[in-house]
């Protein structure tokens, strides 16, 4: 998911689709520890989505915080 993507959900959309993203993660380790994947790549890519979306919570947190 690109940045400019997540930057236009809302809060509550963007924790639901954080905590969907993890659950695919876990299933894709999962996965790939019994049998390896098509395209191991995409672990990097679900590992990089959700560090994108907890920034860009942590961002507005603090944003928050200032006013």
């Amino acid at each position: 998911m690109k940045q400019e993507v997540i930057q236009e959900l809302g809060i509550e959309e963007l924790k639901e689709r954080l905590e969907d993203e993890r659950k695919q993660l876990i299933k894709l380790k999962l996965n790939h520890a019994v049998s390896p994947l098509e395209n191991p790549n995409k672990i990097k890519d679900y590992r990089r989505t959700i560090a994108r979306m907890e920034t860009e919570l942590r961002s507005r947190e603090l944003e928050e915080a200032k006013k």
